[in-house]
């Protein structure tokens, strides 16, 4: 069996770097793919589109797949492959000489992504129960800090050439699956393996099989709606805080680095402790009613200084997902911990779809030169009660069988 603190430190560098890559590319993919589309800035767009699509499709796909390999074979050579496979799809858009090879890279990239469900189902392996939401913590940090550096080095780099940075991820992520080839052990004991099956691999039937336990489906619901409200920064931080309060990139940067710097602080160190201390089912309820009072701020702040101090509060959100996480993997059995957490970013993909369409359609529709009142905050004020049906879907979760949701609650 592993030792969690050096193997959770792996996987924490292992996620970050994930984030880091996709982090990396956000500023220069979509001035490489204009320059490959010969300067046309609509077949870019368009393209850059489609490509993001690919990408939360490879995931929503094979997150389950990997998952449920991982209960097979153990979580080590599902990450490990997926690490390798992400350094030389970097390669490949380093490389890349026509629209044909960035959209094949865009697939291996998102195949490879899904790794996250086997991570996950490691630090389930390797943290007792009751220190799984503090361990569940590390992904939210990792996040964090990715968000917070990816961009900034993508930037950076981007100006000594489009392919820089590429080139640079590909050598950090190949590095770092060389180290892991040799001090990564593996978490899932041998009693605790199970067979593969195409049934348990496949998206839909994976999301179907949550259904035996209740508790799991209907955190689920939640954690697909905390999802799609979280999806608010990615998808319409830009071109709200420049169309409101006329920031430009620097000042977007700043606010970015400030999210990403306060979500690794709060779920990578206080979440846990919190955590800790409320209990996990409370923390719940804290972490989505921080979430819906922070974005209704966001929709009424007339000032954009108002933005930062609103981040601090909105933090406090982070406590909810090391804790809905924790309480899912309480309820599996360590022989299917890989295939549940498979699904769960199965539903983070569909989240990941379904976010950016939903609140650039009603950012758009609420400052549009026919409408007599212009309501840029209104995604915002959608975001909030999105969060406050997740927390009802959570609530329902946990008094379907009161007694027992209160035990695994508590544990």
């Amino acid at each position: 069996m592993a030792r969690p603190k050096p193997a959770i430190v792996f996987i924490f560098i292992t996620l970050f770097l994930d984030i880091f890559g996709i982090g990396v590319i956000v500023p220069v993919l979509p001035k490489l793919v204009e320059q490959l589309q010969g300067g046309d800035v609509s077949k870019a767009a368009h393209a850059v589109g489609l490509l993001g699509a690919l990408y939360a499709l490879m995931q929503f796909i094979f997150s389950p797949v990997l998952g449920s390999l991982s209960d097979r074979f153990g979580r080590r050579p599902v990450i490990l492959m997926s690490l390798l496979g992400s350094g030389l799809d970097y390669l490949v858009l380093a490389w890349a000489p026509t629209m044909g090879w960035l959209y094949a890279a865009r697939i291996i990239s998102g195949i490879t992504a899904a790794n996250f469900s086997a991570a996950s189902a490691y630090i389930a392996d390797v943290t007792p129960p009751e220190k799984r939401a503090a361990g569940f913590g590390i992904i939210g940090a990792a996040f964090g800090l990715g968000f917070i550096f990816g961009p900034a080095v993508g930037g950076l780099l981007g100006s000594h050439g489009l392919r820089t940075p590429f080139l640079v991820s590909a050598t950090i992520t190949l590095l770092n699956w060389l180290y892991g080839a040799f001090v990564l052990p593996e978490s899932l004991a041998k009693e605790n393996r199970r067979p593969f099956t195409w049934s348990s691999a496949h998206p839909i039937k994976a999301l179907r099989s949550l259904a035996r336990w209740p508790i799991v489906l209907g955190l689920s619901g939640t954690h697909f709606l905390t999802t799609v409200a979280g999806n608010i920064y990615p998808a319409l931080w830009v071109l709200y805080t420049g169309s409101r309060y006329g920031w430009e990139s620097k000042q977007v940067g700043w606010s970015l680095a400030l999210v990403g710097f306060m979500a690794a602080l709060v779920q990578g160190g206080l979440a846990g402790r919190v955590l800790k201390k409320i209990g996990e089912r409370t923390g719940v309820f804290v972490g989505l009613l921080a979430m819906a009072v922070a974005m209704c701020c966001y929709g009424l702040a007339p000032y954009g200084w108002m933005v930062y101090c609103i981040i601090l509060i909105g933090s406090l959100a982070g406590i909810g997902s090391p804790a809905v996480q924790s309480l899912i993997s309480k309820q599996v059995p360590a022989d299917e911990q890989g295939a549940v957490q498979g699904a769960l970013n199965s539903i983070t993909s569909v989240a990941g779809i379904l976010a950016p369409i939903l609140w650039t359609a009603l950012f758009s529709w609420s400052i549009a030169k026919e409408r007599s009142v212009h309501v840029p905050g209104l995604p915002f004020f959608g975001a909030a009660v999105v969060s406050l049906l997740a927390a009802g879907f959570a609530w329902r979760a946990l008094h379907l069988r009161p007694a027992r949701a209160a035990e695994v609650a508590d544990a």
